[in-house]
């Protein structure tokens, strides 16, 4: 039980829990071309750790249903994740305001 993943976390909104998205790349059997997977991971987190931040987790014994991992360390932040997500909320009020304004 000391498998270690390189991840984003991608949400923070649990108490003493985040999600880790670990990108990997795989090779498809027959066509022999490569491409991306992700998979997210529910890590336990004791300090709080911010959206876009780059973390290692490490597998340890079951402490939820759904919780097999802890957050390791914090190597970085990504910066880029964390714009791309302020404009989309920013694309979804616009969005908003765009259809209130049809109905009248």
């Amino acid at each position: 039980m000391n498998r270690r993943l390189k991840g984003i976390v991608v949400s923070n909104k649990m108490t003493k829990t985040v999600v880790v998205r670990v990108d990997s790349l795989k090779k498809h059997h027959k066509y022999k071309k490569y491409f991306k997977v992700s998979k997210r991971y529910k890590a336990h987190a004791e300090v709080p750790y911010e959206v876009g931040d780059i973390v290692v987790i490490q597998e340890t014994r079951p402490l939820s249903k759904e919780k097999r991992w802890k957050v390791a360390e914090r190597l970085g932040s990504n910066k880029k994740l964390e714009h791309t997500e302020e404009m989309e909320d920013a694309v979804d009020v616009s969005a908003d305001s765009g259809k209130d304004g049809a109905d009248s």
